[in-house]
């Protein structure tokens, strides 16, 4: 693993960094943890997310880079850039366990995209964490009914469907 990774996903000195919520893969090989709530919550419905997830849709919680801390397992991750299909850890790319398979996050450029039943909440799914719209949902495998926009492609970029 390298250095670059490592340093990006350690607590920035210029950021309080205090634990707010904790997530983990099936095993618990990899572990992370993020500090501030997530700036945006929304359902994808693309191609590459249910062919990737073997879902109708992925969930994801978007938070920034410099919030989100590898607490365990650095040396456990594979990833892979579906743009170039390689395994370069070039974002954006997917971040898998390499020993359980479960998908950890998508890393961008400078955002992280968590996976919402990756963490333990407890009783209850924070408000934050609650989904604000669907995006890519013209190739949609399932309808939603539910009464959260639904665009046709990123939200706020896009036609309202």
């Amino acid at each position: 693993m390298d250095n670059t990774f490592a340093e990006l996903y350690a607590p920035r000195p210029d950021i309080p960094f205090a634990v707010k919520y904790r997530a983990t893969c099936h095993c618990a090989a990899v572990r992370y943890e993020v500090s501030a709530d997530p700036v945006d919550a929304k359902m994808c419905h693309c191609a590459t997310c249910q062919t990737l997830h073997g879902a109708p849709m992925q969930w994801a919680a978007i938070f920034h880079k410099h919030y989100v801390r590898i607490s365990q397992g650095l040396d456990r991750i594979r990833f892979y850039n579906s743009e170039t299909g390689s395994r370069d850890r070039r974002p954006p790319c997917k971040l898998r366990c390499v020993l359980c398979g479960t998908p950890i996050a998508d890393e961008g450029r400078n955002m992280w995209l968590a996976f919402p039943a990756l963490f333990n909440f407890g009783a209850a799914v924070p408000e934050a964490f609650r989904p604000t719209c669907h995006i890519f949902y013209g190739p949609r495998s399932m309808d939603v009914m539910d009464d959260l926009p639904k665009w046709s492609g990123h939200k706020d970029k896009s036609s309202l469907l």
